[in-house]
């Protein structure tokens, strides 16, 4: 598929109901799974598909998003010959930032003009899974599809928003439906959309005329008659991952062997940007079961079922439980932390307890002493 298709993961306007873990970072950079961000899996997926460019519409809060995505060298894309194309609005203000993506494809628009690639595959950066979209690519093609929409059924949400489509014996969609209806279908969307780079652009150019800046709102949903929008089938695993419900119930699937397995090895590997640490450090006192620990964690104490970041340290006899602890935590002796998120640089003091509903789990924002 080299030299064929064009990436674009787009982060204008994604649903976002992750309350404080999103109020200094974009969603795409939230951490996941002891040492990835939520980017990691759709990129790694381009580029295990041979996708060697790829655009990333940055919209807010986007500095974390440049950190982590560096020059692209992490992913194999500054040594390609198109590489990794990170671009952030053009302007900061208000009324510009609050328009549709559409616009700001049109801003960006010599990046999609002056490339010779056929294709486009426009992501969003929530959708956790494992996908290779040369098949995709290949099915596309087949059906002599218009827009192509990688979607899942029955998809297992777990808190997490997604909108419903339905389709014919064709395999052809036939209406869509915002994340809050009700529609009777057990098909979800990705929000991954496979057509041809000039489509986009006429579709762009077109709706702006007719004052819409929405692509599946305007550009695709009110054209569901004219165009051939096909739906393709995804098998592998998905996490929808756009509200605080979600992002902890799709950590804790992490702990089940045949889903690590799934989402991280097939059919490639997931890549993020490398820190050099040491292995975990386990003491005499540690007890440790049904977790995940990063490189550079010091266990003392005991942990279960949890999902523990770079560089957490559990103190003598502190208990943690059912619980996400990002990098650099620190939970101090004797204290007691269960269902509950801990976001980047959190000490909790000796001799806390900290305790979140199972339903909801408590959270606390970086930079904090409990």
């Amino acid at each position: 598929m080299k030299q064929k298709v064009m990436g674009v993961i787009n982060l204008i306007h994604e649903s976002d109901d992750m309350e404080r873990l999103t109020q200094n970072r974009c969603l795409a950079t939230v951490p996941f799974g002891a040492r990835y961000r939520l980017i990691d899996f759709v990129l790694s997926s381009m580029v295990n598909s041979g996708i060697s460019k790829v655009a990333v519409f940055a919209h807010t809060k986007y500095r974390s998003l440049m950190d982590h995505l560096g020059s692209g060298n992490h992913w194999d894309l500054n040594n390609r010959q198109s590489g990794l194309f990170v671009l952030p609005p053009a302007t900061d203000d208000i009324q510009e930032l609050s328009r549709g993506d559409l616009y700001h494809f049109y801003q960006h628009r010599d990046l999609f003009t002056r490339s010779s690639l056929e294709y486009v595959v426009i992501t969003r950066s929530h959708m956790v899974c494992n996908i290779d979209f040369e098949p995709v690519i290949a099915a596309h093609e087949l059906k002599g599809a218009d827009i192509t929409v990688i979607c899942k059924k029955d998809a297992l949400l777990a808190g997490g928003k997604a909108r419903k489509v339905k389709i014919n014996e064709d395999g052809r969609i036939t209406s869509f439906q915002e994340q809050y209806g009700r529609m009777n279908s057990s098909i979800y969307s990705m929000e991954m959309y496979v057509m041809r780079k000039d489509l986009l652009m006429s579709l762009v150019e077109t709706s702006l005329a007719q004052g819409q800046d929405h692509l599946v709102r305007h550009a695709i949903f009110s054209r569901l008659g004219k165009l051939h929008v096909a739906a393709y089938m995804h098998e592998g695993y998905l996490g929808v991952v756009n509200t605080l419900a979600s992002y902890y119930n799709h950590n804790m699937n992490l702990l089940i062997p045949e889903v690590w397995r799934k989402l991280f090895f097939r059919p490639g590997p997931v890549y993020t940007k490398v820190k050099d640490e040491p292995p975990a450090r386990y003491l005499e006192s540690a007890l440790v079961s049904d977790s995940l620990i990063a490189n550079g964690c010091v266990i003392e104490g005991t942990v279960v079922n949890s999902v523990l970041f770079r560089g957490v340290h559990v103190k003598k006899g502190a208990v943690v439980r059912n619980s996400i602890i990002m990098q650099n935590g620190e939970i101090g002796e004797n204290s007691i932390v269960q269902h509950t998120i801990l976001d980047k640089d959190v000490t909790v003091q000796p001799g806390r307890d900290i305790r979140g509903a199972a339903e909801l789990p408590y959270l606390a924002g970086k930079r904090k002493v409990l």
